[in-house]
């Protein structure tokens, strides 16, 4: 069983919901091999979103096979679980022993408004993968780069239920600013208004994200757009039991900053902490200008806590959370990049007339 913090109402299957057997969904069945047969299905786990089963079947060879499946009961059903194929597919053409290999997805046949997503079953365990093992993986994910130069991704994926919007971006500014504001205005939909938060948010679109964003991609500096996996929270990550391999699964993928990736591993209800990010440093360096790596990660993880403010709708303590986190930032970086590069050209200019202070006590001893 996955842990989740004791403040978050755990979901459960809904009775009606609750199967064991030995059918399945017609399309469902449609994508297995052609002549599998179909040996037990048991529902074992749910979301406030989608319910997942196991389905145990032998193939036309004689072989035993395993799937896991996952039914989606929310809006635009199909979309999410075509994100899910498209990005479980995309990490599995990077780390192909560590991702549950993508089967199909589409529409169910019994009711067309939820939709199927169907991979290989791997036997999983409730522990983490070293750290070691865990971000020598993430790694290698962030190697692959945007098939075009620009962040974003070819189709729409979803945290959790809550789209993202991965039309393509020149910039990383652009697209996560864009990724926040939408997560903003969601929160606010389910949540209800506030008006300290709107006046926190505008101030961190309009100052904070461009004073830690900006720097990266200025004064000669870019960003490489990298795969995400864009979910990465320790209830994404496990061991096989079979290979002791670590692996990853549920992403909602796109191609943006890998430091995005540590957006889970900074909050206390997650088992993943910033000793992983520093083992990750270990492997890859951070982004210039590092001195800003921290409060970059900071903002990622606050649109983290505005999703599962979104997700989680019964839990009031993300929005608090988010709230004073927006505080400490916005009250750091109010002159926003203006403030960063008046600072920077103080700095160049202070450096400047020291070297002419060493010119001049050089020539002084002459």
């Amino acid at each position: 069983m996955v842990y989740i913090d004791p403040e978050f109402v755990v979901p459960t299957i809904p009775e009606n919901e609750q199967y064991e057997g030995t059918e399945v969904d017609a399309n469902v069945f449609k994508a297995l091999p052609e002549g599998t047969t179909i040996k037990w299905v048991a529902t074992y786990g749910a979301s406030f979103w989608a319910v997942s089963s196991k389905i145990d079947a032998i193939l036309p060879n004689g072989e035993e096979q395993s799937y896991f499946l996952k039914v989606y009961t929310a809006t635009r059903a199909e979309d999410i679980a075509r994100g899910e194929f498209e990005s479980t597919r995309e990490l599995s053409s990077v780390i192909p022993e560590n991702v549950p290999r993508a089967v199909a997805y589409g529409p169910c046949a019994n009711n067309p408004n939820r939709a199927f997503f169907l991979a290989e079953f791997r036997d999983m365990s409730d522990e983490l993968p070293s750290a070691s093992e865990l971000v020598t993986l993430v790694a290698a994910i962030h190697k692959k780069t945007s098939p075009n130069g620009k962040f974003g991704y070819p189709v729409t994926t979803f945290s959790g239920k809550h789209p993202l919007d991965t039309r393509w971006c020149d910039t990383w500014e652009e697209y996560f600013t864009r990724c926040m504001k939408d997560t903003m205005d969601a929160e606010l939909a389910v949540q209800g208004p506030n008006q300290e938060l709107q006046e926190l948010s505008e101030k961190v679109l309009t100052k904070v994200i461009p004073r830690l964003i900006r720097p990266m991609e200025t004064g000669g500096r870019k960003i490489k757009p990298s795969l995400v996996h864009g979910d990465l929270w320790h209830g994404n990550v496990s061991v096989d039991n079979e290979t002791n391999d670590p692996v990853v699964y549920d992403p909602c993928c796109f191609y943006g900053h890998n430091e995005y990736d540590f957006s889970m591993w900074r909050a206390t209800r997650y088992r993943t902490n910033r000793a992983h990010v520093r083992a990750y440093f270990k492997i890859t360096p951070p982004t210039e200008p590092a001195d800003d790596q921290d409060d970059r990660h900071a903002l990622y993880a606050l649109r983290s806590d505005l999703a599962v403010s979104i997700l989680w709708p019964a839990n009031k303590k993300m929005r608090e959370l988010a709230i004073e986190e927006m505080r400490r930032l916005v009250s750091k970086y109010e002159d926003g990049y203006e403030g960063y590069l008046a600072s920077q050209n103080k700095l160049e200019f202070s450096e400047s007339n020291q070297a002419v202070n060493n010119v001049l006590l050089s020539a002084t001893a002459v």
